[in-house]
């Protein structure tokens, strides 16, 4: 990846519905360089989708909460391809410190987000887990 394509990925953080147009304007180079830089940087599994961010307070009803997750020994893999085949999880992430993955969960309701720790925690590889619940944003992205 070059400064240019750098450059692209800035942009289409900022505004991924940009049209190709804009984004050629903005770069000063030609529609067709950057209709080419999106595909190649799709192709080569750099961009491997697109999304929507919606404001927390968008959806009332979804709850959210966040699970510090410690793992055994060399079981990272095997417990990282467990919960991401966990519905409840909406996003995960490698850490480093104290805890060696946070996963982000949503439920519609606090039931339901009890049923998705209790399936987590029974994960084999999950040493320990420590969960906290969502209350409010004060800064939006």
């Amino acid at each position: 990846m070059d400064t240019l394509d750098q450059q692209l990925l800035a942009l289409l953080r900022t505004d991924a519905r940009a049209s190709v147009a804009t984004l050629a304007a903005k770069l000063k180079v030609s529609r067709g360089t950057v209709t080419n830089r999106i595909a190649r940087l799709e192709d080569g599994g750099v961009i491997t989708g697109y999304t929507v961010r919606l404001r927390p307070d968008a959806a009332p009803d979804q709850i959210r909460a966040w699970m510090s997750i410690t793992v055994d020994g060399n079981r990272t893999r095997e417990v990282v391809a467990m919960l991401l085949g966990e519905p409840g999880i909406t996003g995960l992430f490698d850490t480093n410190g104290r805890w060696d993955l946070l996963a982000e969960i949503s439920s519609s309701s606090l039931q339901e987000l009890a049923e998705v720790l209790e399936r987590v925690r029974l994960i084999k590889g999950i040493a320990g887990t420590e969960t906290s619940i969502h209350l409010q944003s004060y800064k939006l992205a």
